[in-house]
């Protein structure tokens, strides 16, 4: 079939059932500068390239799916919130939004600090050479195993999630012969303006020890009295994909109160506060994602103030950036395979993943953008939904997005911004292997986690 000869689907609509676009854009072939990397560029056949290498060859290399990764592009937002916070706060990675023992050792050159929330993230960090003293331990339900390994490897910080934790963490250190540095992380009760499922601030979820009710101040109040806790600060995390600043500001005013409360009862100055992460990036042009020297300024000055008021000395500030790091450094090649119009609604555009490699527009209805990236065309745009291959009609990789009239099977089409927790969330769904990430450098690939094989799903079954 050529490339015009199936029949189209609508090309345009006024207003949609669902989505954020209410008129096709006005040049397919265009890149938006929020969704993209400052790399990915279009060469004189209007193929995508990144990192001096174009898709065509990528996907002739390493096949589709494939992540793709812009290392320089990785390590320069690395070091603008490293600059940003400066050298009297600390910045933590957070590697549940993609982690690989190569992402390790890039953080570890740019300067910054590493949070880990699994024993396998642990061990991921340590195998690749972080200093343990520059990693922080988070999670609600760490198994004694886990902490144990924690705290015998000399992790820098526990960050505590229930009063079991507290206990179970004293105890081990004790064993061990040593103080374990921690953190008490709290719910302070702010409503992030984010999706249900990742806000981590209201009370009703499993996450932190409720400041409401003075449960937080308890907590304090034991881990203090344990001989094998050193307790430096309060953790606090309202969530993630946010854009608005005001929630950062309530709960730093929640936890400065909680700060001068302890500073009262038990006349000790905790040092240290950590915000967390969950600021937002850019997955379509809607969003209006904040610089990090913004994010430093906003913060900085937020604690700063609420200190001042309540008479206490600034605390050292810790953040926890992950997708705002990762997220806008990778996109997603896919190759379509089929084209299928439903007259009076949209094109249905089916690629070679789905699900399995992008579970957010499942999970989270999460928005994304996507490029036709083996070539240009001026055809004219269709409205498309772009869908994976897998046996769910919920398999969406893109709910609206308007792809050129004449796309057909074979070519390449790209996902932006997809490099915080598609892989990490990624699955083998249908027995579909997972994809591999490629890190472009300098017109340079490499496979820094390579793609699944049947040997290695197999391996597994010992049936």
């Amino acid at each position: 079939m050529s490339r015009s000869a199936h029949p189209a689907g609508p090309r345009h609509a006024d207003v949609l059932p669902e989505g954020h676009y209410s008129a096709p854009p006005t040049d397919l072939n265009a890149l938006d500068s929020k969704v993209w990397a400052e790399t990915v560029t279009r060469d004189t056949d209007g193929v995508l390239t990144v990192g001096g290498i174009d898709v065509k060859r990528l996907a002739e290399e390493y096949g589709t799916p494939a992540y793709v990764l812009d290392e320089d592009d990785f390590r320069a937002r690395a070091r603008a919130w490293r600059t940003a916070f400066g050298s009297d706060a600390d910045v933590f990675y957070a590697g549940k939004a993609f982690l690989s023992r190569a992402v390790v050792r890039w953080l570890d050159e740019e300067g910054l600090n590493l949070d880990v929330c699994s024993g396998g993230e642990l061990a991921t960090a340590l195998s690749a050479g972080m200093s343990p003293d520059r990693i922080a331990f988070h999670g609600n339900n760490k198994s004694v195993a886990e902490i144990r390994r924690a705290v015998e490897a000399g992790v820098g910080r526990i960050v505590l999630d229930s009063f079991q934790e507290i206990v179970r963490v004293a105890h081990i250190a004790q064993e061990l012969g040593t103080r374990q540095r921690v953190q008490i992380r709290i719910t302070v009760g702010v409503e992030a303006h984010t999706h249900e499922f990742i806000a981590t601030a209201h009370e009703d979820q499993k996450f932190g020890i409720p400041l409401a009710g003075g449960q937080a101040a308890e907590a304090v109040r034991r881990a203090l009295k344990l001989d094998g806790l050193e307790l430096i600060g309060i953790h606090s995390h309202i969530g993630s994909q946010i854009f608005d600043m005001s929630g950062f500001e309530v709960a730093a005013h929640r936890v400065v109160g909680l700060l001068k409360d302890i500073r009262d009862e038990h006349g000790v100055e905790l040092p240290e506060i950590d915000l967390g992460g969950g600021l937002g990036i850019a997955y379509t042009s809607d969003d209006d994602p904040r610089e990090p020297h913004e994010i430093a300024k906003a913060l900085t000055e937020i604690v700063t103030r609420e200190c001042e008021a309540a008479r206490l000395t600034t605390p050292r500030i810790s953040v926890e950036p992950g997708r705002a790091i990762v997220g806008p450094t990778a996109f997603t090649l896919y190759e379509v395979g089929t084209v299928k119009p439903l007259d009076g609604l949209r094109t249905y555009v089916s690629v070679d993943g789905g699900m399995s490699d992008n579970i957010r527009t499942a999970l989270y209805d999460a928005e994304y953008s996507v490029s036709l990236a083996s070539r240009v065309s001026d055809a004219e745009p269709m409205l498309c939904r772009v869908v994976g291959k897998h046996c769910e009609s919920g398999d969406i990789v893109v709910k609206d997005a308007f792809l050129p009239g004449d796309l057909a099977p074979g070519d390449l089409i790209a996902v932006p911004a997809t490099g915080a927790y598609c892989r990490s969330m990624a699955s083998n769904y249908n027995h579909v292997l997972r994809p591999p990430v490629v890190a472009v450098r300098d017109g340079e690939a490499r496979v820094i986690v390579r793609r699944e094989t049947e040997e290695d799903l197999l391996r597994l079954d010992v049936g």
